[in-house]
């Protein structure tokens, strides 16, 4: 059955992926992305798949202009499936970087989730049946354990990971579905400018399709390939000493 599917961070990568699997199923699509160009050959690319698409410039961290795209999305179609999926890699964690990390990723997925709560309460408030609702946070293996190989990178990854699950929780007696995802490495404009190792390498469009089938099933955490998920899980609860001696031995990303 299809979707009306809200996707940020559209023009490439996961988001992309994510926007073709969804318009194979035919669904409606409510796109956005800051690369005008990229974002308008995905709308098109997704049209000629067979979904309605609306695509928008948009900058995540603009708070106001979200919070108006989200509400005008729903006033088209009832939203269902929100994709908080924009984010950006550090690169050198200097200042105008590591702001900009924060800024995006966590700043810009709490953009999006504060008025799709309110777009979906509305919705519960004024209908007998308001349908499906369900909030999807893209987050990140790295969110499992403090890597010294991209600092601001896996701390913003670690919170988003942290409020999603926490929403979820929140969230579930109002009808609200939350998911949180963390892939591996999975092919995508900031695993391009990658230099170190980068194990159990997924493409995209294989990682959108285990997302959506789990998504789907309304699974809480959606975290893969498993290799990386239980190394990463290890990390995380191993005392503090144990963390700093294996990061110590983790090989240095270079910006």
């Amino acid at each position: 059955m299809s979707k009306n599917v809200l996707i940020t961070g559209a023009s490439s990568g996961i988001g992309e992926a994510l926007a073709k699997e969804c318009a194979k199923r035919g669904d409606t699509l409510f796109l956005c992305g800051r690369n005008n160009e990229r974002l308008q050959a995905v709308a098109d690319a997704c049209r000629s798949l067979g979904g309605v698409v609306y695509a928008e410039t948009i900058d995540v961290t603009k708070k106001d202009d979200v919070e108006a795209w989200v509400k005008k999305c729903d006033s088209i179609a009832q939203i269902e499936l929100v994709f908080c999926n924009a984010g950006v890699s550090t690169g050198e964690e200097i200042e105008k970087n590591i702001r900009k990390t924060f800024d995006i990723n966590v700043g810009g997925v709490v953009n999006v989730v504060l008025p799709t709560i309110e777009v979906f309460r509305k919705r519960a408030n004024e209908l007998s049946n308001p349908g499906l609702r369900h909030i999807i946070i893209i987050s990140s293996i790295a969110g499992y354990g403090p890597l010294k190989s991209c600092p601001s990178y896996s701390a913003t990854k670690s919170c988003v990971k942290t409020w999603g699950l926490a929403l979820r929780g929140m969230l579930k007696r109002e009808g609200i579905r939350v998911s949180v995802i963390c892939p591996g490495f999975i092919r995508s404009r900031i695993t391009d400018k990658n230099t170190c190792p980068m194990p159990f390498f997924m493409e995209a469009d294989k990682a959108a399709r285990i997302i959506l089938r789990r998504v789907d099933k309304n699974v809480g955490l959606i975290a893969f390939p498993w290799p990386m998920r239980l190394a990463t899980w290890i990390l995380s609860i191993l005392p503090y000493k144990c963390n700093e001696i294996l990061n110590s031995i983790l090989p240095k990303k270079v910006s």
